[in-house]
């Protein structure tokens, strides 16, 4: 990365007393975190560090050490470990602190958080718990999660890298080839997902999770993946050839699949803590550019579509904390999670759609300035496109919320859409908005895109409950009613498409007769 040493070298010097923030820094969490925001925009303010970020791939030593100095990662781990308490609500903070400077370095944070250190805090053994939370603490390490594979992403249980138990009974020993995880051969522990292997190429329905070392020998980086943004994340393709200890196997409190469960449903319900910093800094960068611009002898926050633009940017920095403060009180480490498929769906899904569509926006705000490749609406595209896709593709995850309601539905023994809302607890508080476009009877045999498209109206309506309760616990009340307009019209937007009948619709087959020329004399 082409930023001078003597740069460098500035931009370590404390401003204040604290911003450097040593080991033995405050304590207070708050503390730690304004600290922590001032170093962060200390190092994004210098143009020379953020054009190297955007040439390279991977995040440099002179960027990522004096972040890692601070132990952000103390806040994912519990007092007993040296820890700031696990606090959900904490992690969400130190998410929107790094998203609102960057959404790859927040990603990052959020991959060793979520991916790496609270599964092995909640189903490590005692001992290589210890042993890797000192050396996160000591060391500034950092962790990342394998589960991808070439030939299977969406159907990860499917996934061909196996275990077997050594003769002598003290190791593990894995195979397989991963791709696409994040901090590829920059993380210092791995957590490989695997299935037992039964002889003669079969293998057991279950999953097991290991931690690995790469320090260790067995894991060998084949190929790196030239990602077009998240350039700060390095992802590639991993060979695993490796023993591993058994008392660095994760211990399952039922099966394998349900420990798989419960790790990606509380990642996904701590993704707001992503979306939040990084909307409010479209929203602000928005208002910004329109409060100065003039465009045909008026400003351009005059005019009604460009106001419909920023009230949709509120909108959804609005629904996007309501999300936060819903996952601070229900995603504790402390909380079965395997049960939690709608709410953990409808809140990845959404916000990372909202991500995308703020971005979006904000081009269309900025206009031809936001088209330069280091304007943040044009990093912003490509760097939040990939979260519709990674940890379930939003198409499934919208899908999965229908199934999950059509099954709660029949166990209410109901098939109005409205009763059922009224009755169900995530939703009891929102349905009220819905009662004239929601009570229809549901067919339970829904097409795949029915099912689809209902669940981008059911997100939507949990959504509106978890802002009506921000409202209710003291959030501004304008920015409230705002996204709750604009949830509900969105509703009633996705309800025409969902109406549709769409049977016989497209051409399977060859393009016969599809030469426009051919049509014109």
């Amino acid at each position: 990365m082409a930023v001078a040493e003597c740069e460098v070298e500035e931009l370590m010097k404390p401003a204040s007393p604290n911003n450097n923030l040593p080991e033995s820094a405050s304590d207070d969490f708050n503390e730690y975190l304004e600290d922590f925001r001032l170093l962060l925009s200390r190092l994004f303010s210098s143009e020379g560090l953020v054009e190297g970020l955007e040439q390279s791939w991977g995040a440099p030593a002179e960027f990522l050490d004096p972040i890692l100095k601070t132990n952000p990662f103390r806040v994912y781990l519990a007092e007993e470990y040296g820890g700031r308490g696990a606090h959900i609500k904490h992690g969400l903070s130190l998410l929107e602190a790094c998203s609102y400077q960057s959404l790859p370095l927040s990603l990052m944070v959020g991959i060793n958080g979520a991916l790496f250190l609270q599964p092995v805090g909640i189903y490590a053994d005692e001992s290589a718990r210890k042993e890797i939370f000192s050396d996160f603490l000591t060391n500034q390490r950092m962790g990342g999660m394998m589960i991808t594979e070439p030939g299977h992403g969406s159907d990860a249980l499917k996934m061909k890298t196996f275990f077997s138990k050594l003769e002598n009974g003290e190791k593990y020993h894995l195979q397989g080839l991963k791709h696409w995880a994040g901090l590829t051969g920059k993380a210092d522990y791995w957590l490989l997902a695997a299935r037992e292997s039964k002889g003669q190429g079969r293998l057991g329905k279950d999953i097991g999770f290991f931690i690995h070392p790469s320090r260790n020998k067995g894991l060998e980086v084949v190929e790196y993946y030239k990602n077009p943004g998240l350039r700060l994340i390095t992802y590639g393709r991993n060979q695993i050839d490796c023993e591993v200890d058994n008392n660095y196997r994760l211990v399952p409190k039922s099966s394998g699949i349900k420990m798989l469960t419960d790790i990606l449903h509380r990642s996904r319900l701590q993704f707001p803590g992503m979306g939040v910093g990084y909307i409010r800094r479209l929203l602000e960068t928005g208002v910004e550019h329109c409060s100065q611009r003039e465009v045909g002898g008026k400003n351009l926050c005059d005019y009604e579509q460009v106001k419909s633009r920023i009230f949709a940017l509120q909108s959804n920095f609005t629904v996007c904390s309501a999300m936060c403060a819903y996952t601070s009180q229900r995603a504790g480490c402390d909380q079965d999670l395997t049960g939690a498929t709608v709410e953990a769906n409808s809140i990845k899904a959404l916000v990372t759609d909202y991500m995308q569509e703020s971005a979006q926006s904000l081009m269309q705000l900025l206009g031809s300035t936001g088209y330069h490749i280091s304007s943040l609406a044009s990093r912003s595209i490509m760097d939040s496109r990939p979260f519709q896709v990674f940890e379930g593709s939003n198409d499934i995850l919208y899908q999965q919320i229908t199934e999950s309601v059509i099954k709660s539905m029949k166990k209410m023994k109901t098939a109005n859409v409205y009763q059922f809302l009224k009755n169900y607890e995530l939703t009891s508080r929102a349905a009220d908005y819905f009662k004239d476009c929601l009570s229809f009877e549901l067919n339970p045999n829904l097409g795949q895109e029915k099912l689809v498209q209902l669940g981008r109206i059911l997100a939507r309506v949990v959504s509106l409950q978890f802002t009506i309760d921000l409202g209710n616990a003291g959030f501004n009340k304008g920015m409230v009613a705002n996204a709750s307009d604009n949830l509900r019209a969105e509703v009633v937007s996705l309800l025409c498409h969902y109406n549709e009948d769409k049977s016989g619709r497209g051409v399977e087959g060859d393009f016969a007769n599809s030469n426009w020329q051919a049509c014109v004399a």
